[in-house]
C-alpha cells in the first residue's frame, strides 16, 4: 500500500451555477484546464447526464498513469463524488454553492494514493504543496474558461 494524500482548493466564479455545472460536466474538455490531464474518455453509453464511467490519462513530470473512474454520487448543480476503479487510486468530490444567481463557489477535493514506487522518492509535504498549487492553478483556469463564455452558443 502507498500513502494517501488529500488536497482541497476553492474558487469563486462570476457565473450562474447552471453554467458552471454545464462546463464542469464536459468531462472530455477537462484537459483544456487541467494541465496534468492528457485525456478523459467516456466509456459507457452517451447519456443526457454525466457519464458514470470514464478513462483518464495523467501525464506529468515524465510519469504517465491511466485509470478508470466511476461517479458515485451526482446531485445536479450541487455536487459530484467519484472514485477510481483500477489504475491510479484516487477519489474526490466537487461542490457547487451560490451566494446569488451570478456567483458560484466551487470546492474541489482530490485524494490519491501515492504509488509505492514513488513514496520513497518524494516527501509528502513537498509533493503535497506541488499538487495543491497545481490543483489551484487548474481550478483558476476552470474559472477563466467559464467566465470567458466557453460552451455558449
Amino acid at each position: 500500500m502507498g500513502r494517501w494524500l488529500e488536497h482541497t482548493v476553492t474558487c469563486e466564479i462570476k457565473a450562474p451555477v447552471t453554467k458552471v455545472w454545464a462546463v464542469w460536466s464536459d468531462l472530455e474538455a477537462m484537459p483544456l484546464w487541467m494541465s496534468w490531464i492528457e485525456s478523459v474518455k467516456t466509456i459507457d453509453e452517451p447519456t443526457k447526464t454525466l457519464p458514470d464511467l470514464t478513462e483518464w490519462t495523467l501525464a506529468a513530470n515524465g510519469f504517465r498513469f491511466k485509470w478508470k473512474a466511476k461517479i458515485n454520487e451526482r446531485v445536479e448543480a450541487q455536487k459530484l463524488k467519484w472514485e477510481s476503479i483500477g489504475g491510479l487510486a484516487t477519489k474526490g468530490s466537487v461542490h457547487f454553492s451560490t451566494e446569488n444567481e451570478n456567483k458560484t463557489f466551487v470546492k474541489l477535493s482530490v485524494t490519491y494514493e501515492l504509488p509505492r514506487v514513488l513514496a520513497p522518492l518524494m516527501e509528502a509535504n513537498i509533493l503535497g504543496g506541488m499538487v495543491t498549487n497545481e490543483l489551484q492553478g487548474n481550478i483558476d483556469r476552470f474559472k477563466d474558461l467559464v467566465e470567458s463564455g466557453y460552451g455558449e452558443n
